[in-house]
């Protein structure tokens, strides 16, 4: 791969994201200009859109741990949220696609990165030092945790919505 090829992966990356978090409907983004020519199936697509989500969490969860040391539970589950409220859209995705693969290719890479992320969380909140199928089971309770206390973030507004037109629109349509 070239470096003018890579940064216009990451272009189009960034755009299949920025589309997916307006969207939030767990549909990839296979629309968005440049996808099929940079992604050659829906696999890779979704695998680079796991990876982001999974390198966001990890970070996130470094950041809360130095923010509250002593909690270590309640630091992951906070880095999971913020996560969630960071990229909406690609958690619609990979929660869709954990849900009803679209492929039996696709369903054995969600289990093995749902896996992953479950030992990640369960080792990075202390609760186990070992990652194997119990540490995901205590992750899987952990994400749950971060679930059910979680209050998303709102839809962004459509650029039509914040002018008056658009104020009026919705006024009249209430």
């Amino acid at each position: 791969m070239t470096w003018t090829s890579f940064h216009r992966r990451g272009e189009i990356l960034r755009d299949a994201i920025a589309s997916a978090n307006r969207r939030r409907d767990g549909l990839l983004p296979l629309d968005v200009p440049g996808v099929h020519e940079t992604f050659p199936d829906e696999l890779s697509l979704l695998g680079a859109l796991q990876l982001r989500w999974h390198t966001r969490l990890a970070g996130r969860i470094e950041r809360e741990l130095m923010l509250q040391p002593l909690d270590l539970e309640s630091a992951v589950v906070a880095a999971w949220q913020a996560t969630a409220d960071e990229l909406p859209g690609v958690l619609a995705i990979v929660d869709r696609q954990r849900a009803t693969p679209a492929t039996p290719e696709i369903a054995v890479a969600m289990e093995k990165s749902a896996a992953k992320e479950h030992i990640l969380l369960a080792m990075m909140a202390g609760r186990v030092s070992v990652p194997d199928a119990a540490a995901a089971r205590v992750g899987a309770a952990i994400e749950e945790q971060a679930r059910a206390t979680y209050v998303g973030a709102p839809a962004p507004e459509e650029p039509e919505a914040r002018t008056l037109l658009g104020r009026l629109k919705a006024a009249l349509a209430a």
